[in-house]
């Protein structure tokens, strides 16, 4: 699918957050400014989340209290070779059915992540826009 605009790729977001279901552990994969925080801007409005959703890049992870319980908690492992005590904190937030958990840069913990995790590619178009593959 193709976004070619913000609207658009929070809207994604919000209709995405409709099918969320078993899977709730999405790996976001996209170069820098591809899209990804605005994504998950749109998923958190789909759950009904009102705190304002930021990327977590300098913090590494940022959780969001869920209405119906858990957290929504984004990491964003781009800064980190070695995801060290950031490592045990995932493992932790994964073993909570209730939580939705979000990994932009996830190569650093790939190891820990579900066979059946979701991932979210975004791509840049030559227009400008962003290819968004959904696996």
């Amino acid at each position: 699918m193709i976004v070619n605009s913000e609207q658009e790729m929070l809207a994604l977001g919000r209709e995405y957050a409709k099918s969320l279901t078993d899977t709730r552990i999405i790996e976001l994969i996209g170069d820098v400014g591809a899209g990804k925080t605005t994504f998950v801007r749109g998923l958190a409005e789909g759950l009904d989340i009102k705190e304002a959703i930021t990327s977590p890049s300098f913090t590494i992870s940022k959780a969001y209290a869920l209405p119906q319980g858990g957290s929504l908690v984004h990491y964003d492992f781009y800064r980190l070779a070695d995801p060290g005590l950031m490592a045990e904190d995932l493992e932790e937030n994964l073993s909570n059915p209730n939580n939705i958990i979000i990994i932009e840069w996830g190569s650093s913990v790939a190891n820990l992540l579900p066979k059946n995790h979701t991932v979210i590619k975004i791509e840049y178009t030559e227009t400008n826009g962003r290819k968004v593959i959904i696996k």
